[in-house]
This record gives structure tokens, sequence and C-alpha cells, in this order.
């Protein structure tokens, strides 16, 4: 990477880490563009090299922080040695709810949004490095034992359901708080993938 290629990339990380913190702080509704470039100290101009507008942003930001949670989830699941689909994608979902436990702002921010986050990221980034965790998923299922039908199905169904269940259980504590609710959850996740069993 040349010095004009860091030096975009910093200004780029520096508006989306200013964003985060005004939002997570402030409020969607609350923060202006002329708020998040005046704190990241770089020009207006700069902001719309990048996005259209705050919305784009936030969209952005969504698919970029949700991005860093299952890429976190995989790194761990690639030093843990467990192995099949089903024992794969449970890591996964409680290392990534254990995260989100430890940072409710994060929680917040993405709220209901891990779907579009996870499977819709490219399209709203253009950034292939985005489609790492749903690559990572594909290679998983391949390795697995078992054949599957509409995997894509599967797992827009897995990732919707772990990441509405655990926003409210994490937050509401209901149906129950999250420890208690594990069991139920990853119960439901097992079916799901046994359901899409071809052979």
């Amino acid at each position: 990477m040349g010095k004009v290629d860091e030096n975009k990339k910093k200004k780029k990380e520096a508006l989306f880490n200013t964003a985060y913190e005004l939002f997570t702080t402030k409020g969607i509704n609350s923060t202006a563009i002329s708020d998040i470039v005046e704190k990241a100290g770089v020009a207006k101009g700069t902001f719309y090299l990048y996005f259209k507008d705050k919305y784009d942003i936030k969209n952005k930001l969504i698919a970029h922080k949700t991005n860093e949670l299952f890429a976190a989830a995989g790194a761990a699941l690639e030093e843990s040695g467990i192995t099949g689909l089903e024992d794969e994608l449970i890591f996964i979902i409680n290392h990534i709810i254990d995260l989100l436990v430890d940072n409710k702002p994060l929680l917040n921010f993405i709220s209901k949004n891990l779907v579009m986050g996870a499977l819709r990221s490219t399209l709203l980034t253009g950034e292939n490095s985005d489609r790492e965790f749903y690559e990572k998923f594909l290679g998983l299922v391949e390795q697995d034992s078992y054949t599957y039908a509409d995997v894509d199905v599967m797992l827009f169904t897995i990732v919707e359901l772990a990441g509405s269940a655990g926003y409210n259980s994490i937050l509401y504590n209901e149906p129950l708080p999250i420890e208690k609710y594990k069991p139920f959850l990853y119960r439901a996740v097992r079916l799901i993938i046994k359901s899409h069993r071809t052979g």
C-alpha cells in the first residue's frame, strides 16, 4: 500500500471511528456531518469522497462493525479446533453474543441489523473484504460431512434468529437473560441446520 492509499485509509478510519462515537453517544438524529468531520479533523469534501450522507456512513458502519464481529469469531474458531458445522456455528454465535454482552453500545448500534451487516455488506460498501464471513461460512458448509440445501436461506435464518433473539435477551432479559436463553437458542440453531441436510 502506497503512502497516498495509506493516508486515504487513515482518513476513512477516522471518519468511521468518529461517526461511531457520535452516533452511539449523541444519536444519529442529533449528529450532523459537520460534527463528524470537525471531530475527525478532516475536510467536509473528504467525507463526500467516501459517503453520500450520514445514513450512508451509518449503513457502512453497521456493515463494518458487523464484519469485525464475525472476523473475530472466525479467528477464535480457527484457534479452537472445533469441527462440524453445527458446533462451529454455535461457537461463532456464542462468541459474538459474548462480545455484544460486553459492548452494549455496539449492540444498540447494530441492533437487529446483523443479517444486513453480515450478508448485505458487500452491496453497501462495495468492498470485497466484507464478503469474508460469507465465504468462510461457505467453506464450513463444504468441509462438513453432510451436504445442505438452500444454504443462503439457512444462514439468513440462523443469523436473523440469533441477532433478534440475542438483542432482546441481552438488553431486556426477554424471554430470559442471555445465559439462560442460550441453550434454547442453540437448540433452535441445530434444528435449523439439521432441517437443511440433504445427505
